[in-house]
């Protein structure tokens, strides 16, 4: 059964991107005058589709959901009517076939600005930068202290905690001295932070704030379960409903907000449970599910508590976010461009060695990141699949044959030399680049696999 709910909550994000995506090429083929023979959402045999009695369009939904294209009349991939020639794609000026091509990958950019400027315009409550605690033995130690609120990290402002893990996120794998600007009683100031292969090696985790040590103020929650989700780790292992936990891994536990970053940071890992039930301690073992959320992989082990504690929260690490239509426009297009910059930041490190291949996923994470962004809310599902949409133009435009940006690589060297690079040069690069996807979608799933199954 949960198979199936990451099934369909993968197809409810990821199929309207796609469809989007496809859209983008299709409508500006048409706005050039291309003739177009195919929509398709999906790939491989089709399941159900119509043809369009004005246009003769095939519009279809095919079996595969990975994807999608627009088939458009070709010279190179048939005959064409002498009367039809100057509607086929491959007759047409460079500057055509390069804007037919960037609609895809700019419609995925446009999407997730639209999405980001919903979400800026929500009001929220939430805490503000300021430190609660300070995690011994990480870089954060070295200069920072509790009660701090972080500005800026190299210079550039974080208004949030979210802000803060995409600034330090961008920092995977690299050794350097971050600029930490802080404010504490009306003062400011400047401190430096060292980082040594950031989250990796014995900083390895997947959350780049509970790597870097500086984390929200925490308020006091009692660890006492009050609801245990089906097909969890919890239940699975015979946690119950009343069940105070006392101790994660010889760990006191005091307050909930000191294990979640146990959990979390414990990914398909095995701890051990101290807990109270019915007056009498047990012992149970228990490990954490992997979920993917914001890029990054988190233990979870499906229980939830009491959580009342917001209202004890001290004024001075709490904050209103309002934002007027032109500044949630403004971060939602500053937010697209640096998470386009760390993802691409990303696979150059990946490319370099800076960061392991690990780090690639693939249509199963996209799956339980969309199955997990449900079970949260509607703010959660539209943040994934703005980030999806990213991930997917940032994906779509690397210069592989086969993918968009291999595309715009021939087209734009159509443009500067005035003819088409040759048929036998294009055709050799698809293959190659075929081959070269076939063994990164290979990677992703096995990673998938084992993210899933350890």
């Amino acid at each position: 059964m949960t198979a199936i709910w990451m099934f369909l909550a993968a197809v409810c994000v990821l199929g309207p991107l796609i469809a989007l995506h496809e859209w983008g090429h299709y409508i500006v083929a048409r706005l050039c005058g291309v003739k177009v023979l195919t929509y398709s959402i999906g790939f491989g045999p089709k399941l159900f589709g119509w043809i369009s009695k004005k246009s003769g369009i095939e519009y279809r939904i095919s079996a595969i959901p990975l994807g999608g294209y627009v088939k458009m009349l070709d010279e190179t991939e048939g005959a064409v009517a002498d009367a039809e020639r100057q509607l086929a794609f491959n007759n047409q000026h460079p500057l055509k076939k390069i804007a037919i091509v960037a609609a895809g990958p700019l419609m995925n950019f446009i999407i997730a600005i639209v999405l980001f400027f919903v979400l800026f315009m929500q009001p929220s409550e939430r805490l503000n930068t300021r430190i609660g605690q300070i995690v011994d033995g990480t870089p954060a130690a070295q200069s920072l202290v509790i009660g701090e609120k972080i500005t800026a990290i190299d210079d550039k402002t974080v208004d949030t905690w979210e802000d803060i893990n995409y600034a330090l996120a961008g920092r995977m794998g690299e050794t350097a001295d971050l600029s930490i600007t802080t404010e504490q009683g009306g003062k400011i100031f400047q401190k430096t932070v060292s980082i040594t292969t950031f989250m990796q090696g014995e900083q390895k985790s997947q959350d780049a704030i509970l790597s870097f040590g500086a984390l929200p103020y925490q308020p006091m929650i009692e660890p006492v379960l009050v609801e245990i989700v089906p097909d969890g780790a919890a239940a699975l292992m015979g946690l119950q409903v009343g069940d105070k936990v006392v101790a994660i891994d010889g760990k006191k536990i005091d307050s909930w907000t000191t294990a979640i970053p146990i959990i979390r940071g414990s990914p398909e890992k095995m701890l051990s449970f101290d807990i109270i039930r019915d007056g009498k301690p047990m012992k149970i073992e228990l490990m954490p599910k992997g979920v993917k959320l914001h890029g990054e992989t988190i233990g979870q082990i499906g229980v939830k508590v009491d959580y009342d504690g917001y209202d004890t929260v001290p004024s001075d690490y709490r904050m209103v976010i309002e934002h007027t239509p032109a500044q949630a426009l403004e971060k939602s297009f500053i937010k697209t461009y640096d998470f386009t910059k760390m993802t691409i930041d990303g696979i150059g490190k990946m490319v370099t060695g800076l960061i392991g291949i690990e780090n690639i996923s693939g249509p199963i994470t996209i799956a339980e990141v969309s199955k997990a962004s449900f079970e949260i809310g509607w703010q959660q599902v539209l943040s994934t699949a703005a980030i999806i949409s990213l991930s997917l133009a940032a994906m779509n435009l690397l210069p592989i044959p086969v993918l968009d940006g291999g595309h715009l690589v021939f087209y734009t060297y159509e443009l500067i030399r005035g003819k088409p690079m040759s048929q036998k040069v294009q055709v050799v690069g698809f293959h190659l680049g075929f081959i070269l996807l076939l063994c990164f979608m290979v990677l992703a799933i096995s990673n998938d696999i084992i993210r899933l199954f350890g």
